[in-house]
């Protein structure tokens, strides 16, 4: 199964760690050091055009990768059950 982040950008489900919201996520100083380490390894992807509303992290044998998204998380949260998880 697979998950679609926007902006025609597909991740394979099981490769989903975890799903932020950022309205309250970057409130986290543990989250804040996350992005910001990811920042500095070039490893975020940004899919939104004003602002974000969910980050996505990803682990596959690469390492991580964190997709900044317009999508809200409850968005994703129905794309996936829709899929058959949930």
């Amino acid at each position: 199964m697979y998950l679609h982040l926007g902006q025609d950008y597909i991740v394979p489900l099981q490769s989903v760690v975890a799903v932020f919201d950022m309205d309250t996520a970057t409130a986290s100083k543990r989250t804040q050091a996350l992005l910001s380490r990811l920042q500095e390894e070039g490893r975020i992807i940004e899919l939104y055009e004003d602002l974000p509303r969910a980050a996505v992290l990803c682990e596959n044998a690469l390492g991580e990768t964190l997709y900044l998204t317009q999508l809200s998380p409850q968005a994703l949260q129905r794309r996936a059950e829709k899929d058959g998880i949930g």
